[in-house]
């Protein structure tokens, strides 16, 4: 008996098939190729059969160019920072295409001569926070790189050792505003910094005094910390990170900082987040006093930080756009979700799944809200669902709680209820 290893397409006879030959006029066809060698050598490993080459390739080739793929989150974190952060909205999306070819970016077609870049978006976030001038960076660790690079480069920035945090993937804020040579003055405790540890500290090398919201983690019990208002009669100017995006006081967020109120309490820069609360694409935001935002645009480093077309013009669409999916799933009646899901669930039961609806919590997520639980329903299946459900087309990443995979509709769009059980049923 022959080796079935000799039954393995050769290379160029599988990128021949019309699906594949097409595919590589798309996505390219050095792409094309190393899927097809990959699948050869599943092939040689007895993974798949010889014959299973082709619809190996096509079942992973990916749907555009990018190596990204579009993800069903039913995870209950509204902004998950590993799923992208905040999902665009449809009038976000249509904006990202519009700006995607040649675009009047700075260019007035009015008068044929140059445009101030990012005009539109600029206005839209003027328009949301009043009397505030505005500057758009790559995003909130950029925000806070200018500050310091601005006002207090080879001078004192004075925080709170109790906000001195770490942001994700290792990078911490006090490496981030060293390495523009400021220096840090770390004042208080842990858990309890009052006004008064900061007026000790302020003096003729302060370049401002920096108030961080600590938006991915809480600390309760023995507390206490000083507000930007307390902070803004010391005579320096005061920094404000409220992390979370959030332009203005929201209900069911109570303690979460926002813009216009920091603003309002004697803020002279807030910087913010754009992927998160705001529900609009990656970008650091910064409000404040008009000079104060004209020093920070002129410098050097804001050309290095600047965003591209893309992103302003999602930015705009975000502003000026109905309710993103973000404040949707924020403001979801928890009545409506459990409707979804027990017809989800029976429609799962009667196509042979286990499925049943259950009480669910969510979170904000993605630095914003820590503690803040949102009531939820979802999905219950068994645990061996959450593997398949992230293999599958589409992937759907959920939750494992008590031994169950809980697909929690909170984070799931009610238009796409239909799509999450057709995911379940083909991994029944």
């Amino acid at each position: 008996m022959g080796d079935p290893r000799r039954a393995i397409p050769r290379t160029d006879s599988v990128l021949a098939e019309p699906r594949l030959a097409k595919a590589a006029g798309t996505l390219g066809r050095d792409l094309v190729k190393s899927l097809v060698v990959a699948a050869q050598q599943r092939a040689r490993a007895g993974e798949i059969g010889p014959g299973e080459v082709v619809d190996d390739v096509l079942a992973r080739l990916p749907a555009t160019g990018s190596s990204l793929r579009a993800v069903l989150n039913a995870t209950g974190v509204l902004v998950h920072t590993n799923l992208g952060r905040a999902p665009l909205s449809a009038a976000a999306l249509d904006a990202v295409v519009a700006a995607a070819g040649t675009t009047d970016v700075e260019f007035d077609l009015g008068t044929g001569e140059r445009a101030k870049r990012g005009r539109g978006a600029l206005a839209a976030l003027t328009a949301a926070v009043p009397g505030a001038a505005v500057h758009v960076v790559n995003n909130n660790a950029a925000a806070l790189l200018l500050c310091a690079l601005v006002l207090a480069q080879d001078k004192e920035i004075v925080v709170s050792r109790g906000e001195l945090v770490e942001i994700g993937d290792g990078f911490r804020i006090p490496d981030l505003l060293e390495s523009t040579g400021a220096r840090l003055r770390e004042v208080g405790t842990t858990n309890r910094t009052s006004a008064r540890d900061y007026a000790a500290a302020v003096g003729p090398d302060t370049g401002f005094v920096l108030k961080v919201h600590p938006s991915n983690y809480r600390v309760t019990g023995f507390t206490s910390e000083a507000s930007v208002a307390e902070l803004a009669g010391l005579g320096v100017p005061v920094v404000a990170d409220v992390g979370s995006g959030l332009l203005a006081p929201h209900s069911l967020l109570p303690g979460e900082p926002d813009v216009t109120t920091a603003l309002a309490d004697g803020a002279a820069v807030v910087t913010a987040s754009g992927d998160k609360l705001l529900g609009g694409p990656q970008a650091g935001l910064l409000f404040g006093d008009a000079a104060l935002i004209e020093r920070l645009r002129r410098h050097p480093a804001a050309r290095a930080l600047r965003v591209d077309k893309l992103t302003l013009a999602a930015l705009e669409a975000t502003l000026r756009g109905p309710e993103p999916p973000v404040r949707a799933a924020l403001g979801a009646d928890v009545g409506e979700l459990r409707t979804r899901a027990e017809m989800l669930a029976a429609a799962l039961r009667s196509a042979g799944v286990d499925a049943w609806a259950v009480d669910s919590v969510a979170v904000v997520g993605g630095g914003g809200a820590p503690g803040v639980e949102l009531p939820s329903s979802a999905v219950s299946l068994p645990a061996r669902y959450a593997a398949a459900l992230r293999r599958g087309e589409p992937p759907v990443v959920g939750r494992i709680v008590r031994e169950k995979c809980l697909l929690d509709l909170r984070t799931v769009r009610p238009a796409e209820d239909v799509m999450l059980r057709e995911a379940v049923r083909r991994c029944g």
